[in-house]
């Protein structure tokens, strides 16, 4: 029998309840209660969720909360026997941010939301419900954006991220930049790198792995050169998979701040300010191509598969299931068992 560990603590995204909701021929939000009772529902042989990563953003958690809101949402989740661990900064210009690599002024706001987001991150910690977690960024700019000028645009992106940096530093907190293909300057493994290089802040500015969009890292979707496994790939074959994922989070992992477990069944979708996003799977979808437990370990250990023991909690991001999947406890049951699997594999006391 697997050992059975108490960390890291298992998390559960609340995001999934907006991402793809609202808006013309969209399904409405799940509301922040919803999202935070089926989480607190869920238990498996005994093990429940220990707490939940947050979108700072309507009609959620507001950018702009007072204190007396952060003081009920905290309240709220500690009454769920919840803990809130990282929270998604708005960086977007549809959110109220604006590029990375974009004008002054796009730029500028971009760094407020960052600002916005850190306060929060240490109200919360004040308020005694968060107690480790990071803050996610990413470019807020597309691949076909950033193509035009991906020298320049890439330096005006590291900088903004060390003007960002300087914020964190100054409120306690650290920023994870989400890499995923639909980011520019952000959209392959080299990309990722040459970026978190030119920051050069390795202990404030990091990057989150999520197992969904980095499995297309591999692949190469908007950086075809970039690409680790070959064209046409036969997906029968683990072995060549195996290595792909072996070389990518060698590359990535030393990097890695927090990290998100998820299936992906190696497609690709495009809405609005996503160009090409990976495809979220629930845990036991047929199509799904990675074998999630031992693929987590990829991440969570090292090349001699030591556990490195670098994150205090682990997180379950999903987007984009229909709203009678996501309200459906089975889907949170089979969830959390997955995410249990992946602690008893890979956890420790």
């Amino acid at each position: 029998m697997a050992a059975t560990h108490t960390k890291p603590k298992l998390h559960n995204a609340m995001w999934p309840g907006l991402v793809g909701k609202g808006g013309p021929g969209a399904e409405p939000p799940i509301d922040l209660d919803t999202m935070l009772n089926l989480t607190a529902g869920a238990q498996v042989d005994g093990t429940k969720f220990d707490g939940v990563d947050l979108f700072l953003f309507d009609p959620h958690v507001s950018i702009d909360s007072s204190n007396d809101d952060l003081a009920r949402l905290a309240d709220k989740v500690r009454s769920k026997n919840l803990m809130i661990g990282s929270l998604v900064a708005p960086v977007w210009p549809p959110t109220g941010g604006g590029s990375a690599m974009g004008s002054d002024e796009e730029r500028k706001a971009f760094l407020t939301q960052v600002r916005k987001a850190c306060a929060i991150g240490r109200k919360l910690e004040d308020l005694g419900v968060r107690r480790y977690g990071i803050v996610r960024i990413d470019s807020a700019a597309s691949p076909a954006e950033w193509a035009k000028d991906p020298a320049g645009n890439t330096k005006k992106i590291a900088d903004t991220f060390r003007q960002a940096a300087d914020i964190a530093e100054d409120i306690g907190e650290r920023l994870a930049a989400e890499g995923e293909i639909c980011w520019g300057g952000m959209h392959s493994v080299t990309r990722n790198v040459e970026l978190l290089e030119m920051v050069n802040r390795p202990k404030t500015v990091g990057f989150q792995a999520d197992m969904a969009h980095t499995l297309l890292f591999t692949m190469g979707y908007n950086a075809p050169d970039d690409r680790i496994l070959p064209e046409r790939f036969d997906w029968s074959d683990r072995q060549t998979l195996d290595e792909a994922l072996r070389k990518m989070t060698k590359a990535l992992r030393p990097w890695t701040f927090d990290f998100h477990v998820a299936q992906n069944d190696a497609t690709v979708k495009g809405s609005g300010s996503h160009d090409k996003t990976g495809r979220h799977c629930l845990p036991f979808d047929p199509n799904g191509k990675l074998d999630i437990v031992r693929h987590a370990g990829f991440w969570l250990r090292d090349e001699q598969g030591t556990l490195e023991r670098k994150f205090d909690h682990i997180c379950w991001d999903g987007s984009m299931f229909p709203n009678a999947v996501m309200t459906e406890p089975k889907t949170w049951n089979d969830v959390l068992g997955v995410m249990k699997s992946v602690r008893d594999a890979h956890g420790w006391d």
